[in-house]
Parts: C-alpha cells; structure tokens; sequence
C-alpha cells in the first residue's frame, strides 16, 4: 500500500492564491458590515484611485448640486479608499449632523491642517476629550452672557473704524482686517497694538495666510499622499516644505508671543484679559491635566479667536457692502431705518438692535447670500452607520453643501437676488423663514462656539458705517457707473472679488459726527 503525501503548493499559486484570499476575507467582512445596505449613489468611480480624477475642484459647491439632482441629496465620492459624502439638503444636514451627531461630531486627521498651520485652530482636532477641554475653556468667555461685557470695547473700535475709513477709504479692507485684529488682540491679551505696522497684528497675518491654501482643492498632493511630508525640500519638486515651515512657525508664535506677553504682566494686568483670567483659574484647577497641559489650551483658545473668525468676518463684512452697492434699494431702506432709530446725533450702539429690524435682516440676507465657507467644515463618522438606507462606513468625510441650502429656490424665491424681505413679516423679523445662522455656523456639537462674538462684530461695524457713509458703484471717466456682479474667490474659504465700491460721508453732518 502506497501513501500519497499531499502535495504542497509551489510558491507562484501562493502569490496568486493570496489577493484572491485577501479580496474574498474583504468582501465577506463588507457585507458583515454594511449588512446588505448599498453606498449612496455618485459619479462612476475608476479601479483603485476611485473619483481622484473627477472629483470638482473649481466652485464645488456649484457641481456637487448639480450632480445632487442627478443622484440625489445624499452624494458618494470615494478616492483613494476613502469615502466622501456630500449632503444637498437641509433637512439631511439637521437630520444627520444635528440630531445624530455623537456619531458625526468627528474631524478627518490629515497632516495638511498641522503643515498650513490649521493646527492652532482646536477646531479641527478629533471629537473627544481633548477637544471638550479646548472648548469648554472658549466658551467660558464667548458665550451670549460673556461676550455683552466687550460691546463697550466693540462700540469704542467701531467708532474708531469709521474714522480711518473717512481718512483712506481707499483701504477699506485692511481697515477691516486692523478692527478685527486689535479688538481682540486688546480682549485676549491686553496687548494696545501700535497701528497696522505693529509686530503683534504682522504674526496673526503671518500665521493665518497658510490654512485658506491648504483648503483649496487639489493645491497640495499631500492631502492624498501624507508620506509626502518625509521629503526632503531639498530635493527636486519638493519646495513645498519650506513654505510648510513657515506657516508652522509663524502658527507657533501666534500660539507663543502674546501669550507670553500676558504671562509677563501676570501681577500687573492679568485679570484685564480673556487670556490672564485664564491663566489666574489655573492655580484652582482640578481635572487629569498637567499644568502645561493646561496651557496648552489657553494657547490655542487665543489662537483659534483669530483663526476661526479673522477672514470669515472681514469677508462677510465686505460682501454687505458690496451687496449695498448693486442693490441701492437696499441701502436706502436700512439707512432710512438708522436715521429713524439711531438719529444724526450719535453712532448706533448694540441696544439699537431690537429696533433695528431691517438692518437685521440685512445681515441675515448677507450670511445666506453670499456663503464665506460655502461647504461648511466637514465632520467624520466614528463608527459605521446607516443613512436613509445607505451604508455609511466608519470614517466617512461628511461635506454639508451649505450654499445650495441657502440658495435653494423652493425656499428663498430669486435667490441671487439680495432681499432682505424674506426674513421679515409683519414688522418683524420673521422665525418660520429658513435661518441662515442654523446652518453657517457649523452643525451639533461642532457649532461656531464664536458665532455670538461674530454676529456682535458684523451687526455694531455695519450700523456704523451705514449710518454715516454711503457705498455706490464706482464711476468711469464719463461719470457713468461702472456695473458690475459679485464674483467670490475660490477655495476653502471665499472672498468677494473685484469688491469695487466709492464710500464717502453721506453728509457735512455725518462727517462732523465721525469726527467728533
């Protein structure tokens, strides 16, 4: 009797038998997984990269609806192995942003926010508790209730910012970017900056220049590739390193400098800034955290002021402005209402607010109207989920297409028209009008903790310059308007482009108030 030894496989059937073993093991743990629930629908995909090659770069915002009315308001990309997934609808983004939010209250980790020096922004930092401690210690001081004790500083630097304007209208923007600036560079620190040549105001615009480009789609492979960042810079292709260094290092002394300034005045001035009041709680502190720990959070609280408010405001700040100029009408209501409420004799104050229903509603017109983060910032699912009978996978990029909710025409009529109307009935400004607030400020449990401070800033610097300047389109040399449209910038975060504009005193008047 013979025994027959089995036969071993030779080693090429081993490596051909292994993706087949590896691709069955993968299909079987899917279908565990996703339980027979499809993806949700999107463009046709190629072999590996999957969408890389078709995905939009140029105003997203604008093919993802477009491709939303092709498969519906729940859109799949995949590239590279990762999942995207772009919500056209607002009822989807409160559905699964809001209300389900433990499971999508997450940020996608990837080294281009740290490179560009997005990494000072604690917004961007995984859901957990390193983030609540970040959070918690912001919203101490920029709550509804902490941010009425800066309106006096607030009023006092936009009576300030009318003055510069009246001096070089012709630098409106950097009169913006410097209100901004100082005003909190004056509540977080204490820190009186010099003018716009000051040191302090030069390394927040250092530090803030890198994040809006590491936003721009398909700008930096490394978004796709993260072992890119081992490259030497000096080797051939690779002079993107340098300029990584140096939006970290400009990120760090916007962390470190004026940090260190209030540190230094401690004994002096501590309890006169967001910053040392901070600083003080840490000798009752109680928690898990060390003491540099601790730190750590105020610095990036201070950091995160500038870096999530600085550009958005300005921006939508300009696009008022702007909107004012195409649409005369407009400005001729609200500042007919500034004259009734406020009077010749003063410059408005935020307890004009409630009277100031027009001017509002203006304000809620230019956060739907022209979208500065016009697809929001994206979350990320932590474990895998079902979404009206689509597989989501665990880490999953959700996109809120936050622009075509604002501009949906079943729910604003015209909606690139500028009308402020829309928010008003009877009088008042009306609550049963979709609220552009609910949806540009983020969504659950990752909500623009800042957006109070914003709205504070927008509201008392606009009421400032419409009631004592007007803003028409500029003339050509045969005095004839030169026409133009709105046109925003492309990217993470927009810009009005071409915001040409002439603003001057309204009045002999006006001009000896905003002197006087």
């Amino acid at each position: 009797m013979e025994l027959t030894l089995p036969t071993v496989p030779s080693l090429p059937v081993v490596v051909l038998a292994l993706p087949v073993v590896f691709y069955v093991l993968y299909v079987l743990s899917w279908r565990a997984r996703s339980r027979g629930r499809p993806l949700p629908p999107g463009p046709k995909r190629l072999p590996v990269v999957g969408n890389l090659f078709n995905t939009p770069k140029v105003h997203p915002w604008l093919t993802y609806r477009d491709l939303c009315s092709k498969y519906g308001d729940i859109l799949h990309f995949r590239i590279l192995g990762h999942s995207i997934v772009i919500l056209g609808s607002a009822e989807l983004m409160t559905q699964y942003l809001d209300k389900r939010s433990a499971n999508t209250s997450d940020r996608k980790q990837t080294p281009l926010i740290e490179l560009t020096g997005g990494g000072l922004n604690f917004g961007h930092l995984p859901y957990g508790p390193w983030w609540r401690r970040h959070r918690r210690s912001f919203w101490q001081h920029f709550s509804p209730s902490a941010v009425a004790q800066y309106e006096s500083h607030q009023r006092a630097m936009a009576h300030k910012l009318v003055g510069d304007i009246l001096r070089d209208p012709l630098r409106l923007p950097q009169h913006l970017q410097f209100n901004f600036n100082a005003t909190l560079m004056k509540l977080l620190y204490n820190i009186d900056v010099a003018g716009d040549n000051d040191k302090h105001l030069a390394i927040v615009d250092a530090a803030l220049s890198g994040a809006p480009q590491g936003g721009v789609p398909g700008k930096f492979l490394i978004r796709y590739f993260p072992f890119l960042r081992y490259i030497p810079d000096f080797l051939p292709g690779a002079g993107f390193q340098k300029q990584f260094a140096r939006w970290q290092a400009a990120a760090n002394a916007l962390k470190n400098v004026p940090f260190e300034h209030v540190k230094a005045f401690m004994d002096h001035d501590g309890q006169e800034s967001i910053i040392g009041r901070l600083l003080d709680a840490l000798a009752t502190r109680s928690g898990p955290l060390s003491v540099a720990e601790e730190e750590e959070v105020i610095k990036n609280v201070g950091a995160i002021s500038f870096d999530a408010g600085a550009d958005t405001t300005i921006s939508t700040l300009q696009a008022a402005l702007l909107a004012l100029c195409l649409f005369p009408e407009v400005l001729r209501k609200v500042q007919a209402e500034l004259d009734a409420v406020v009077g010749p004799n003063r410059l408005p104050d935020f307890s004009d607010s409630i009277e100031l229903v027009y001017l509002n509603a203006v304000i809620k017109e230019t956060f739907r109207w022209f979208n500065v983060v016009p697809l929001g910032v994206p979350h990320c699912t932590t474990a895998d989920d079902e979404l009206n009978g689509f597989f989501i996978p665990k880490g999953t990029v959700l996109i809120p297409n936050v622009w075509a909710c604002m501009h949906d025409p079943e729910v604003y009529e015209n909606p690139h028209e500028f009308r402020p109307e829309r928010f008003i009935k009877d009088g008042q400004l009306d609550a049963g009008t979709r609220d552009p607030y609910e949806y540009v400020f983020g969504f659950g449990r990752r909500i623009c903790p800042g957006r109070h401070y914003a709205e504070g800033v927008v509201f008392i610097n606009l009421a400032s310059i419409l009631h004592v300047f007007d803003v028409s389109a500029p003339r050509a040399r045969n005095d004839q308007p030169i026409v133009h449209e709105m046109r925003a910038s492309d990217g993470y975060l927009l810009y009005p482009e071409r915001c040409l504009f002439t603003i001057k005193p309204r009045s002999t008047e006006a001009e000896s108030l905003i002197m006087g």
